[in-house]
C-alpha cells in the first residue's frame, strides 16, 4: 500500500560525568507516538547519513549536547497494528553514549529534559515509553526485562 514505510530510528542513552542518564519528553503540540512519555534522544535517520552521524545530529538538534558514541546496543523493532494494518513499524538503532559537552537546551521538538541517576529509573517506570524501558534494559541501565 502507498504511504507505508519502516521508519530507521537513531539515538542514544547518554550518560553524564556523574553516571546519570538523560532523558527527554516530546512538546504537546508534536503528538505522536512516543508523546506524554519519557524517552532517550534521538529521531529519524536520514538518507545518505550514517547510523552514528544521524545519533549526534539527532542529539544535538533535540538538546544542543555533545556526545560520543562508546558501543552499539542490539537493535529492535515496534510493529503497531491497527485493525488489519500497521499503523507504525520502527527499527531502533542505539548506542550508548557518554556527554562531552555544550548545556542541555531542548529544540522545537523536545520540551523538557531530565538527567536522572540510574537507580532512580525504577522509579518513574509508569511515565517511562515502554520502548524506552525496554531501550535501558538493553543497556543495562534497568534489569527488569
Amino acid at each position: 500500500m502507498a504511504g507505508e514505510e519502516i521508519l530507521i530510528a537513531v539515538g542514544a542513552v547518554i550518560e553524564n560525568e556523574l553516571g546519570q542518564i538523560l532523558l527527554v519528553k516530546h512538546v504537546p503540540e508534536r503528538g505522536g507516538f512516543w508523546q506524554g512519555k519519557w524517552i532517550c534522544p534521538g529521531g529519524g535517520l536520514h538518507f545518505g547519513e550514517s547510523i552514528e552521524e544521524g545519533i549526534k545530529r539527532e542529539v544535538r538538534e533535540e538538546t544542543e549536547l555533545e556526545i560520543r558514541l562508546i558501543d552499539p546496543l542490539p537493535p529492535f523493532e515496534r510493529i503497531v497494528k491497527e485493525g488489519d494494518g500497521c499503523s507504525l513499524h520502527v527499527i531502533y538503532i542505539d548506542y550508548r553514549a557518554k556527554l562531552i559537552g555544550g548545556t542541555f537546551r531542548p529544540d522545537d521538538d523536545v520540551g523538557e529534559g531530565i538527567w536522572i541517576d540510574k537507580g532512580a529509573v525504577t522509579a518513574i517506570r509508569d511515565e517511562l515509553h515502554e520502548d524506552t524501558w525496554k531501550l535501558l534494559c538493553i543497556a543495562g541501565v534497568v534489569n527488569d526485562f
